[in-house]
């Protein structure tokens, strides 16, 4: 990734899409085990970023990346705000409603837009800024009618947008920091997350008895775990590549649209109620979305005619000299 040309249009959109489907196909499939037989949420995370490790392993015995030493305490940091961000927003959701977990988990946009202004000096043009309006409205919209304040829960959100927020933007500076691309690094980072998720499960759920990892489940319970999983390698790897080759903020806009596909899935495929105002904030959010893929790709363009230009003047062959 460092060090090569920048990938291709094509290649960012399919990353994209793969991204999209799979987290959308790991929301039902979490949903699924969640309702139906009661899953434990963080050993599920746990198992998430296990298999990670292990099909990085696998892909580093197939020769897909080659392996870049990176000391365990420069990575540890990362790791922290992840399970940071996991225990959060587990907290965020159970101490508040859904539409006041969903509006907290919208600031997450305009929270790295500020990180990466204040402390890494990076600028956005006031259109692609503007794009956050109708997404922030879209899920005000979508959640108005379900928000509700009180004191715990809004720690818990407001912890859980700023941790969220610090490991997405860690996620693309750490990978320019240690010069590794997105496999190198998350092969350091998902078995390390996954060994201290091991001290946060017991405060927050069962591991042996009824409802634990070691419980009695239903065969279906072991296949669509296993699904989970390997649905997770995808996604993990996907994130990990957007947001080091494109932003945190474009991965975020992607987070967005997989919210308001995934209310439409549970709609269909769930019968999950959908009122008017969520049907109109899902509009909103995606009117939002294609304004930023619009002006990002717009800018895109203008940067390399800009560079094409710069890179053509100071050609020698091709400057033009005034006669003497």
């Amino acid at each position: 990734m460092l060090g090569s040309r920048k990938p291709s249009q094509n290649l960012v959109l399919i990353s994209l899409a793969i991204n999209l489907c799979s987290s959308i196909l790991i929301v039902f499939l979490n949903k699924w085990l969640y309702r139906n037989y009661g899953f434990p949420n963080i050993t599920l995370t746990f198992l998430h970023f296990l298999m990670t490790g292990l099909g990085l392993a696998a892909c580093l015995r197939l020769g897909l990346f080659n392996r870049k030493s990176i000391p365990i305490m420069n990575v540890l940091p990362l790791s922290l705000t992840f399970c940071g961000f996991v225990v959060f927003t587990n907290l965020s959701l159970q101490n508040n409603t859904v539409g006041t977990y969903q509006l907290a988990k919208s600031m997450t946009t305009p929270c790295i837009l500020l990180i990466q202004t204040i402390l890494y000096q990076k600028t956005y043009s006031t259109r692609v800024k503007l794009t956050l309006i109708p997404i922030t409205v879209g899920v005000i919209v979508n959640s108005f009618f379900d928000v509700k304040f009180n004191v715990t829960g809004t720690v818990f959100a407001i912890a859980g947008v700023l941790v969220t927020s610090v490991y997405q933007v860690w996620v693309g500076r750490k990978q320019t920091e240690f010069q590794v691309n997105s496999m190198q690094l998350l092969y350091y980072q998902a078995p390390l997350s996954a060994f201290l998720l091991l001290f946060i499960i017991p405060f927050h759920e069962p591991i042996i008895g009824e409802g634990g990892l070691f419980s009695s489940w239903p065969p279906q319970v072991y296949a669509l775990v296993l699904a989970s999983c390997c649905v997770a390698f995808s996604v993990n790897l996907s994130i990990y590549w957007i947001i080091g080759n494109t932003s945190p903020i474009t991965y975020n806009m992607v987070g967005h649209g997989k919210f308001c596909l995934t209310l439409l899935g549970g709609y269909f495929l769930f019968q999950d109620p959908l009122a008017l105002n969520q049907l109109g904030g899902i509009v909103l959010t995606l009117g939002g979305i294609v304004l930023y893929t619009h002006f990002k790709i717009n800018e895109q363009e203008q940067e390399k005619k800009t560079k094409s230009h710069s890179s053509d003047d100071s050609h020698p062959s091709r400057r033009s000299f005034l006669p003497r």
